[in-house]
């Protein structure tokens, strides 16, 4: 299976990319057809071997929609910077094209609106030049009327060409009815001035010019306003797509830099990065030390270190120093690429609770034909009157509004899910989304999750005999002595020493006790230092610090003894200490009402002394990595709605079986392809935000389709004159198209109220 984005142009409303979905899932070999109103983009699954991509671009433009041309990235090794570039610049030359329009038709419909309203409202006596008389002169009046309107027909000329070819091919849109409706009001206006024309003065009060001239005003109006708004919805992708530089300074064969176009870096080029600059392509460091600003990878404000070794990623910004590094991955492989990527595809893809809405959209417009075309017969028949009944057509036929439907769901998810990349919480789809907001348990893995996935020295502890000023000293014989030791819990001893800047001295005879410890000398004296077992198979004593071995075991840390020449000296204690961020997350997930539990390879003592630290209300313990996803499971049989928090790697079967997965992590290929959010800062913190963001879209989406929907329902009836029936007002043609243009204006200002969105610490 292969799957494929294609930008399409021209769609116009919820019906347009409604009938580009059914077109395309007939295709043979089809898995899978999504458009996305707001984005204007068309997500295809399907078998290579049964078709291909251009007979669903034929069959796309067969039907009236523009395909452009999808870009292979790989193969030309450009940025999807550079085509974002050019994206931007047509979407913004066609807002420009848009407004042109609206300014053409707005100078010729206001006087058309003036001349032809301003005799009818004698009581505020407006100026109205004599000769314009429609009583003296009406002929003069009808053809002033027609001239004035035929500017702003040429002007919508799209909503004639694309509405009357979709209504001929049985798939009516949104272009469709605001053709019929101001055609008919067009048409009718015509036949008077003929009427005119022979004589029938009577027909100049039967002009209905400035109801089309008005009607395609508004609408131009509203499209100009909703093309401005649908932009701001991409603008954190946008933002992302900018960053990347659009040159890098490669070192040749000779030793000397030169600067050259980011398209022409090939993997294994060294690449020199000076300070302030912006890396070009991610990396390995070779040579130099500096700080680099990943805030746009990961929200995360500080600077990171780096030093040789360490990774670089493009797009982020080198503060400080020069460095060099060598080039590993470029163009749409660098980790920026996947990210815009991923962020792409979310915005593209659909939440459940869009269902609704596309189900009614398919059937939407040829509805709203059918009740136009039987208010206004049954109207004629009740009053024999058939421009009353024309007006009851046309307010029903631009008063509907499949706009604000098609877009209610995609620009809530735009914007949230964009909102969520600023903050370094990538979230991979619309269901996701959607899902998230029902979370009511979240396991989280203990190391490297809770935990920092790495022990750390947490207490020093000396007996009476050698003085609690010795600690430092205790500090610097038994990591001079673990110095030789690969063992995790000697390296950490060693690490915390050369943090605090002792200098240790070089050990002889050193020996690794395989379980136990170790032994070496150090100055001069026996230094022996491990677990109870070792202490005891030697003959020393540790009744001197019993209890506060007893008071750290229970905390769910390691303590390591330390003997020098025979005799107890201390206890260092070794833990995997818990994040910062880990109690302050887990408080906040409390707050919103969900379950929190911790599962972890860890005997119960020491898991129970970490949840104790944090809150965690339910902890696994002792669950081999194989076995996680089935505890998962155990917690969804009890009809709970489970995320999975972990690093990525070895919970990639537990994330997957979560109805949400969050990947912790800077983005690994498997955290990106097994979780559902990928939270690029590491920080627990952005799990509660994560939640948060998801109710707040989900909230916003339902907001705008209560919006189409109701707006819908009650403006319908309205314009077939159910109120005018009751004794009530009778709407207007032009209102509606007021009103039209307006409801999908509402709905993606609704939808950019998210982008206030900022998350609570």
């Amino acid at each position: 299976m292969d799957s494929q984005v294609l930008s399409i142009r021209g769609m116009t409303c919820a019906a347009c990319s409604g009938r580009i979905e059914r077109v395309v899932r007939k295709l043979p070999g089809i898995e899978q057809a999504s458009v996305n109103l707001a984005s204007e983009k068309l997500f295809v699954e399907y078998d290579e071997g049964s078709l291909g991509l251009d007979e669903i671009k034929n069959a796309v433009t067969k039907i009236g929609y523009e395909v452009v041309e999808k870009v292979d990235y790989k193969a030309l090794k450009t940025t999807e910077a550079a085509v974002a570039e050019e994206d931007r610049q047509r979407k913004q030359k066609e807002i420009r094209i848009m407004w042109t329009k609206f300014i053409v038709s707005a100078v010729f419909s206001l006087p058309l609106l003036y001349i032809a309203m301003a005799p009818m409202i004698t009581w505020a006596r407006l100026p109205f030049p004599s000769s314009l008389n429609p009583m003296n002169f009406p002929l003069i009046y009808a053809l002033l009327e027609l001239l004035l309107v035929l500017p702003v027909i040429g002007v919508g000329y799209r909503f004639y060409t694309v509405g009357f070819k979709a209504l001929i091919q049985r798939s009516p849109n949104m272009d469709s009815l605001i053709a019929v409706g101001t055609s008919a009001a067009f048409i009718f206006s015509t036949w008077n001035v003929v009427q005119i024309v022979i004589g029938n003065f009577g027909a100049v009060n039967s002009l209905y010019y400035e109801t089309a001239g008005v009607i395609i005003t508004l609408i131009l109006l509203g499209k100009s306003l909703e093309a401005v708004s649908k932009g701001r919805t991409g603008e954190a992708i946008k933002k992302l797509m900018g960053l990347a530089p659009k040159t890098a300074i490669v070192i040749g064969t000779d030793g000397l830099e030169k600067e050259i176009p980011i398209d022409e870096v090939e993997p294994g080029d060294i690449v020199a990065v000076k300070p302030g600059a912006k890396i070009p392509v991610d990396g390995t460091v070779t040579e130099g030390d500096t700080a680099i600003d990943e805030s746009m990878l990961t929200g995360e404000s500080m600077p990171v270190d780096k030093k040789a070794g360490d990774a670089v990623y493009a797009a982020t910004i080198n503060t400080n120093g020069t460095i060099r590094f060598r080039a590993d991955k470029i163009g749409s492989d660098t980790a920026l690429a996947r990210i815009i990527k991923l962020v792409e595809d979310a915005q593209g893809s659909k939440a459940p609770i869009a269902q609704l809405a596309d189900i009614v959209s398919g059937y939407f417009v040829p509805i709203v034909c059918g009740i136009a075309l039987l208010a206004g017969i049954v109207w004629y028949i009740g009053t024999q009157e058939f421009e009353f009944a024309l007006r009851i057509f046309i307010s029903v036929l631009v008063i509907a509004c499949p706009c604000a439907l098609g877009l209610a769901t995609p620009t809530a998810i735009m914007v949230g899910t964009g909102k969520g990349a600023e903050n370094g919480i990538l979230i991979k789809g619309g269901e996701a989304l959607e899902t998230a907001h029902k979370i009511n348990t979240i396991v989280f893995d203990k190391t490297g999750t809770i935990t920092e996935g790495a022990p750390s020295v947490t207490d020093v502890l000396i007996t009476e005999r050698f003085g609690e000023a010795a600690q430092d000293e205790l500090l610097r014989i038994t990591a001079s002595a673990e110095m030789p030791s690969e063992h995790p819990l000697g390296q950490a001893i060693v690490k915390t020493a050369q943090e605090k800047g002792i200098v240790l001295a070089q050990a002889e005879g050193f020996q690794s006790i395989t379980g136990r410890g170790i032994e070496a000398k150090i100055d001069g004296t026996a230094v022996l230092a491990g677990n109870r077992k070792l202490m005891d198979e030697r003959g020393i004593s540790l009744s001197a610090l019993e209890t506060e071995s007893d008071r750290l075991a229970e905390e769910g840390k390691t303590p390591m003894y330390v003997a020098l020449d025979g005799i107890l000296a201390g206890i260092i204690a070794v833990a995997d200490v818990v994040k910062p961020s880990s109690k302050a997350a887990i408080e906040s997930l409390h707050h919103l009402g969900i379950e929190v539990a911790m599962i972890t390879g860890d005997n119960k003592k020491t898991a129970d002394a970490i949840a104790k630290q944090v809150g965690i209300d339910v902890v696994l313990s002792e669950v081999l990595p194989q076995d996680k996803s089935e505890e998962v499971k155990k917690l969804q049989s009890e009809h709970k709605i489970v995320a999975m928090v972990g690093d990525g790697i070895n919970d990639a079967p537990a994330l997957v079986q979560a109805d949400i997965g969050i990947a912790i992590g800077s983005g690994t290929d498997v955290a990106m392809e097994s979780a559902d959010i990928v939270l690029m800062r590491s920080d627990l913190c952005d799990v509660p935000t994560a939640i948060d963001l998801s109710k707040r879209t989900i909230r916003n989406i339902k907001q705008n389709l209560c919006w189409a929907f109701g707006y819908n329902v009650i403006g319908i009836p309205i314009a077939a004159g159910v109120l005018y029936l009751f004794g009530g007002p009778l709407l207007n043609p032009i209102f509606a198209a007021a009103a039209m243009s307006l409801s999908s204006v509402s709905v993606l200002t609704n939808a950019l109220r998210l982008k206030r969105f900022k998350p609570t610490r």
